[in-house]
C-alpha cells in the first residue's frame, strides 16, 4: 500500500508540474487530472506494471549498493583481528557469517557449517558477532568475545548456539562448563576492544544492508538467511572458478 500511494504521488506530482510549467487555468488543470485518475482506475496494470518497475530499480539500487560495499569494507569483513575464525586461517574461500546467539535460524545452521568445514578443509569461517535481538543477545556476544581472550571462543560459541533460551545464568554456567576464570571474563567484558568490534559489526551491518540474521558474504555474494549444505557448496565453487578465470587473465 506504501509503495502504492508513492506510485501516485509520484505520477500526480509529476503532472502538477508539467501543468504549471504550461500555465493553465486551475479548471483546466484540474479536469487534466480527472482524466487521469480516471484512467489508471480503469486500467490498474499501469499502476502494477509502474510498481514493478520500482521495485526491480530499489532492488538494483541495493544490489549496486551492496556490490559497493562488499569492495570497499573488503578488509575489515575478511582481516580484522578481533573477528574469531576457524577452518583454514589460510583458506581460499572465506565465509563471514553475522549471527546472533538468539536467532533459531542461526542456531539451525550451526551443523551445517560443521559440516562444510570438516568437509573442505580450504574453506575459513569469519564470526561476525551482531547481537540485534535484546540486551541477552548483547551479553551473550559480549560473553562470546571475552571467552576468546582465554583461547575457547568456539567452544563457548558452541555451547551457547544449542537449543534454549539465552540469559546471564545459562552464560555462567557455560563459562563454569568450559572452565574460563568468571572473574577474568567478566573484566574482559567490559573491555573497550569488545564495544569497538560490536559496533564496528553494526556499522559493516547497515552499510551492507544486513537487517536480520544469519546473513553470509561468501566473496561478491550477500546471502541472507540459512541455507543448505549444498546451496553453500555450490557458491563456494562458484567463486573458486571467478578466482580460477581471473588467474587465467
Amino acid at each position: 500500500m506504501q509503495k502504492l500511494f508513492l506510485i501516485f504521488f509520484l505520477i500526480f506530482g509529476s503532472v502538477t508540474q508539467a501543468l504549471q510549467a504550461q500555465g493553465l487555468t486551475t479548471e483546466q488543470k484540474e479536469s487534466v487530472k480527472t482524466i487521469i485518475n480516471d484512467y489508471l482506475l480503469k486500467n490498474p496494470l499501469v499502476v502494477r506494471k509502474a510498481l514493478d518497475s520500482l521495485q526491480i530499480q530499489e532492488e538494483n539500487q541495493k544490489k549496486l549498493q551492496q556490490a559497493v560495499a562488499l569492495q570497499n569494507r573488503k578488509e575489515e569483513l575478511l582481516s580484522n583481528p578481533g573477528s574469531p575464525i576457524i577452518g583454514n586461517p589460510k583458506g581460499d574461500v572465506t565465509i563471514v557469517e553475522f549471527f546472533d546467539y538468539n536467532c533459531g535460524y542461526c542456531k539451525r545452521v550451526v551443523k551445517t557449517l560443521k559440516d562444510l568445514i570438516r568437509s573442505d578443509r580450504r574453506v575459513r569461517l569469519v564470526f561476525k558477532e551482531f547481537p540485534i535481538l535484546g540486551p541477552s543477545s548483547e551479553i551473550a556476544a559480549k560473553s562470546a568475545l571475552a571467552a576468546e581472550k582465554q583461547g575457547k571462543y568456539i567452544e563457548f560459541h558452541n555451547e551457547l548456539m544449542r537449543p534454549g533460551p539465552i540469559n546471564e545464568e545459562r552464560i555462567k554456567a557455560t563459562a563454569t562448563k568450559l572452565g574460563l576464570d568468571l572473574e577474568r571474563l567478566n573484566t574482559d567484558i567490559q573491555n573497550p576492544e569488545i564495544e569497538q568490534e560490536i559496533t564496528r559489526n553494526y556499522q559493516l551491518a547497515e552499510e551492507l544492508g544486513i537487517n536480520g540474521t544469519p546473513a553470509f558474504i561468501i566473496g561478491s555474494e550477500l546471502i541472507p538467511g540459512a541455507i543448505e549444505f549444498d546451496q553453500f557448496k555450490k557458491i563456494i565453487a562458484s567463486e573458486r572458478r571467478k578466482a580460477e578465470n581471473i588467474k587465467r587473465q
